[in-house]
């Protein structure tokens, strides 16, 4: 990933909370002399320090668990707020023209050893974990429990856990460093001003890297 002194951002416990937030990754794996991608919900366990682990699971059919070259590190990589910056929110726009387009985003990369787990019952302390983690919020949340135990059973056969233990976590935090005090004024502006989720979630960012 390009990423330049201004963008990075190199706090474990914030590129942590990025994977905690936004738990759905991009996994990429060299497979048979080629990348390849699969996206997966990944548990984040803070163990070892300082980067950690993630721990998730993909369907028995995936044949990414038999094909991807364990010598070659994978890569989860983790999406967190984007939005498109248009320079017309620039005061510079006004002042010079010498101004283009640009997205702002937050994401991080984290890298390790893909390691393939088969165990039931560890499959079942994972399902059981991310289930209860994903269903906290509702009022009549859903267990698996709720489930018949023998399809239940049936579900894990179907299904290969996988862990990374981090050797290597890099994010890049694109907020508007680079631009001068008056335009990222005008980017919160311009953003708040908009109002949507996403364009909220962006503009407490840049103000945060002012």
């Amino acid at each position: 990933m390009y990423l330049p002194a201004h963008f990075a951002e190199t706090r474990i416990e914030v590129l942590q909370r990025l994977i905690y937030e936004q738990p759905l990754a991009a996994l990429v794996t060299f497979e048979s002399g080629a990348l390849n991608a699969n996206h997966i919900p990944f548990e984040l366990d803070a163990a070892p320090a300082p980067l950690g682990t993630l721990r998730g699971h993909v369907a028995r059919a995936n044949p990414v668990w038999k094909s991807h070259s364990p010598e070659v590190e994978a890569l989860a990589i983790f999406q967190g707020a984007q939005h498109y910056i248009t320079p017309a929110w620039y005061p510079s726009k006004r002042e010079t023209g010498k101004v283009v387009p640009t997205f702002n985003y937050i994401v991080v990369h984290a890298y390790g050893t893909l390691r393939v787990i088969e165990d039931r019952e560890w499959l079942r302390g994972l399902v059981n974990r991310l289930t209860n983690r994903h269903e906290a919020g509702r009022v009549d949340p859903w267990k698996v429990t709720d489930a018949p135990d023998d399809y239940v059973d049936k579900m894990l056969g179907a299904i290969v856990g996988i862990e990374m233990k981090l050797t290597k976590l890099t994010g890049k935090w694109k907020t508007s460093q680079n631009q001068p005090a008056a335009n990222r004024d005008g980017v919160i502006d311009g953003l708040d001003e908009l109002a949507t989720p996403q364009a909220k979630a962006m503009s407490a960012l840049v103000r945060e890297t002012k």
